[in-house]
């Protein structure tokens, strides 16, 4: 009854008392029927502010410049972190979703994520995070993807499944990890992900920081522009792979196409290149970034 009066009065823009008269209830049962469905998240009332209009408006030129389903777009802050400013974006992104209880939602590493992970995010219970690449060898909490997870899954109480693996194994320890169940529990649930959200990493040689594993000597990676859980691409959206990168443990950029929804989280000037081949590419389908960012994808980028 909630659902209905919410679309008789909201979507056939009916008066309460001719939803009332069709419900066969009072007008004040029809009001508190309306403040539930509100209450309940089943509709959505918002005001808009000129300037977010402004973004929204931006997102939508670079979605269409990229070939993107949607561009969110965050104003920075001031003496806030990159991924706490985007957080309340980010937020938004994933309520949109609409995860349901049961489903994978995937959740990569890196800084960014990690700041946003530690604010705002929509409730979402039921759903189950898992990570999308093992864990690393550095002692910055960004490089852990299962405490990310773990985050997460806090904030919009939902469920965690971790990933016991190191994200850049040897060859011999590779096989094992591929055949011991209790990897193979989580790395099948890869496959399952409804959705997953994911950083975009600088091209290695202007990285401020990465996996003291990945050898940025290597010929190989002078090519690659970005990476999303350490696999690397470069500008045409071909994958790149540096000594040893062939074990690398996580999801690959073939499975990150195929997930329904794949939600880049990134901004910076360094991440621009990345962002355009990650986009062209297909292995993301939606992008949380800062005016800044978007500003340069359209000024920089050729349309899709």
């Amino acid at each position: 009854m909630v659902l209905h009066a919410a679309q008789l009065y909201y979507r056939d823009e009916l008066t309460q008392d001719v939803v009332a008269q069709r419900l066969s209830v009072s007008r004040a049962t029809v009001s508190r029927l309306l403040a539930e469905a509100r209450r309940l998240g089943i509709v959505r009332i918002e005001v808009v502010p000129p300037e977010q209009a402004d973004d929204a408006d931006l997102g939508e030129q670079v979605a269409r410049h990229l070939g993107l389903q949607r561009v969110w777009v965050a104003r920075s802050v001031r003496g806030i972190s990159t991924g706490a400013s985007l957080a309340p974006q980010l937020s938004d992104a994933l309520a949109t979703a609409n995860l349901r209880p049961g489903d994978v939602l995937l959740l990569a590493a890196g800084q960014t994520l990690h700041e946003a992970a530690h604010t705002q995010l929509p409730s979402m219970p039921g759903v189950l995070t898992v990570p999308a690449v093992g864990g690393m060898e550095e002692p910055d909490a960004w490089y852990q993807s299962n405490e990310i997870a773990r985050h997460v899954a806090e904030r919009i109480g939902g469920r965690v499944k971790l990933l016991n693996a190191p994200a850049l194994p040897s060859a011999q320890l590779h096989q094992r990890l591929l055949d011991e169940p209790s990897i193979r529990r989580v790395t099948e649930l890869w496959s399952q992900a409804r959705c997953a959200v994911v950083g975009v990493g600088a091209p290695p040689a202007v990285r401020r920081s990465i996996a003291s594993s990945v050898p940025l000597a290597s010929e190989a990676l002078r090519s690659a522009v970005g990476d999303l859980c350490l696999r690397f691409f470069d500008r045409a959206g071909a994958p790149v792979v540096f000594p040893g990168g062939e074990y690398v443990f996580s999801a690959d950029l073939e499975l990150l196409r195929r997930i329904p929804i794949t939600i880049a989280v990134a901004a910076g000037r360094e991440k621009i290149e990345g962002i355009v081949a990650a986009a062209r590419a297909g292995y993301i389908d939606e992008l949380v970034t800062d005016r800044q960012s978007a500003s340069d994808l359209l000024e920089q980028a050729p349309p899709a």
